[in-house]
């Protein structure tokens, strides 16, 4: 059984320990659903750990989180619930550092947007939900490791010029966590 890194850009996996089985999943949740789906499918993954930039939602986040809890942030699932389904749009993780983390198809630059999506959580990316979801449907454990490399405004189009320091940071934390034994956990709606 091995453990899966991945990530959606290869700048953010440019320092991951050599050795290690990383898949580079692509921008957005339906490349990172399809990639991590089709990695599990092969049913040899003991464990899954999403690493990745992410955008801070509120003043004075900085450094590497683990979220406990992510959402699908740009789906309407109120609307999905007034016609009787569950969208799931909120998962509970099982780890972390009770960090919330949004994850949408939308690149958050406008402060509106973020002002919006800071009140349910703290940090924003494209790829998390879409990771933990396919996991939890294949019941593998996963955890998620985002590093802060803008502040979900105009900062965030300066991507390439921060994300080595990001990469860093995120292959520092990967190798801590990849020390720990792997986490019993059961991924749930939130």
């Amino acid at each position: 059984m091995r453990t899966l890194v991945v990530v959606a850009l290869a700048p953010e996996a440019a320092h991951v320990p050599q050795g290690l089985d990383v898949v580079i999943i692509g921008l957005g949740k339906t490349h990172a659903a399809t990639s991590v789906t089709r990695e599990l499918a092969r049913g040899d993954v003991a464990q899954v750990v999403n690493i990745g930039t992410a955008g801070a939602l509120r003043p004075g986040l900085s450094g590497t989180y683990e979220p406990s809890v992510v959402i699908n942030h740009d789906m309407n699932a109120a609307v999905i619930r007034t016609l009787g389904y569950d969208p799931q749009e909120r998962l509970e993780l099982g780890t972390g550092d009770s960090t919330v983390l949004a994850t949408g198809d939308v690149f958050v630059t406008d402060p509106v947007v973020r002002d919006r999506l800071a009140v349910q959580a703290q940090l924003v990316d494209m790829e998390g939900y879409a990771v933990a979801w396919a996991c939890r449907e294949f019941g593998v454990p996963v955890r998620l490791l985002k590093h802060v490399s803008d502040a979900a405004d105009e900062s965030a189009l300066a991507w390439d010029e921060v994300v080595d320091a990001s990469a860093r940071a995120l292959a520092t934390r990967l190798e801590q966590v990849l020390d720990a034994p792997v986490p019993a956990q059961v991924l749930r709606p939130g």
